[in-house]
C-alpha cells in the first residue's frame, strides 16, 4: 500500500487550515475538505471556509461545490471523496483531508454504516410529532423500539432521535442493527495528525473568531440566506443563533456571545469525538511544522 491520506483533525479555529496547506505545499498535492459546513457556496464567512489566498495556494476539493438548497448526505460524500481520492492517488502518493465534522472524516476513513431509503414522509410525521408532541415522547418510543440505541445516542439532540427512529419505522428493525458492520477496505494508509491546545486557549481563539467573522460580514451573509433558515445547512452554530436577532427575539450583543459560547460547546464535543481515536497523533496547535513532517515521515517509512 503506497498510497498515504494525512487526515487532519481537531476543534475548531485551532489552526487545521494552516497546517494542511503546509502539508500540502511540502508533499505538493492537494486537500480534501472534510467540513460539512465548508460544502456550501452561500455561507463562506460563517463556516471559516479557505479564502481565495489560501484556496490558491493548493488545489481544494469539496469547498463551495453545494449549495444550501441541495441536501448532502455523509454517505454521498463518502462516495464522492473515495472517487476523488481514487483519481488523485493515481498521481500523487499523498493526498491531504482536512476537517471537524468527524462524522464525515470518519466515512472517508473507515466507511459509513449503510441504512436503507425511507421514505421522506416518515421523517416529516417524526418532525411534526416533535412540534406538537415534545422530544420526550420520541425518545420513550425510541426506548421502546431500540434500547441499545436509547442508551447510547444524544436523546437531547432531536435530529438524532428522528434519524434513529425514522429508521425503526421505515423497517421494523432497530436502528442500531444497521451500525457497526465489516467497515469497508481502504487502498491507501492513513496518518492521523490531531491538533489540541489548551481549553482557556483554545476558548480565546473561538471568541476571537467569533469577533473576526462578524467583522467580516457575517451579519450580513446571514441576512442574505435568512429565507432559508429551515434548511438543514443552516441549522448550525453562527447562523441560527443570529436568526433569533432578526427575529427580533433576541438582541445583537447577546446573539454574538450565544454564538462564541455554542461554538466552545461545539468544540469541546469535537475533541471528545476525535480522541476516541487511539491511533491519531495529538500535537500543539503552535508546533513547529517540521516536527509533524518528521512524524509522517517516519509513518510512510513503515511497511503497511
Amino acid at each position: 500500500m503506497n498510497n498515504y491520506l494525512i487526515s487532519i483533525v481537531g476543534p475548531t479555529g485551532i489552526g487545521k487550515t494552516a497546517l494542511s496547506l503546509k502539508l500540502a505545499s511540502h508533499f505538493n498535492t492537494e486537500i480534501i475538505s472534510a467540513d460539512s459546513r465548508q460544502f456550501y457556496k452561500e455561507i463562506p464567512i460563517g463556516t471559516a471556509a479557505p479564502n481565495s489566498e489560501e484556496l490558491s495556494i493548493a488545489p481544494h476539493h469539496f469547498i463551495h461545490h453545494k449549495s444550501i438548497k441541495e441536501a448532502y448526505s455523509v454517505g454521498a460524500f463518502e462516495k464522492d471523496a473515495i472517487e476523488k481520492l481514487e483519481l488523485l492517488h493515481s498521481s500523487k502518493a499523498v493526498v491531504v483531508m482536512v476537517g471537524g465534522s468527524g462524522l464525515y472524516v470518519n466515512a472517508v476513513l473507515k466507511g459509513f454504516d449503510e441504512f436503507p431509503d425511507i421514505a421522506t414522509d416518515i421523517r416529516e410525521q417524526l418532525n411534526l410529532e416533535l412540534e406538537s408532541k415534545g422530544l420526550e415522547v420520541l425518545q420513550q418510543e425510541l426506548k421502546r423500539l431500540d434500547p441499545k440505541s436509547y442508551e447510547s445516542i444524544a436523546l437531547k439532540n432531536p435530529h438524532r432521535v428522528i434519524r434513529a427512529l425514522e429508521i425503526c419505522r421505515g423497517t421494523g428493525l432497530p436502528y442500531s442493527s444497521f451500525l457497526k458492520k465489516p467497515k469497508a477496505q481502504r487502498a491507501f494508509k492513513t496518518i492521523s495528525i490531531g491538533l489540541k491546545a489548551k481549553r482557556p486557549l483554545m476558548y480565546e481563539r473561538i471568541n476571537n473568531r467569533v469577533d473576526a467573522m462578524i467583522e467580516n460580514g457575517l451579519l450580513e451573509e446571514a441576512k442574505a440566506v435568512f429565507k432559508y433558515r429551515d434548511f438543514n445547512a443552516l441549522n448550525t452554530v453562527g447562523y441560527k443563533e443570529l436568526f433569533h436577532y432578526f427575529d427580533g427575539q433576541w438582541t445583537l450583543d447577546f446573539a454574538i456571545s450565544e454564538i462564541k459560547k455554542n461554538s466552545r460547546r461545539f468544540a469541546k464535543r469535537q475533541m471528545t469525538w476525535f480522541q476516541k481515536d487511539s491511533e491519531t497523533q495529538w500535537f500543539e496547535y503552535d508546533t513547529d511544522v517540521q516536527n509533524i513532517l518528521e512524524h509522517i515521515k517516519r509513518n510512510v517509512k513503515k511497511p503497511s
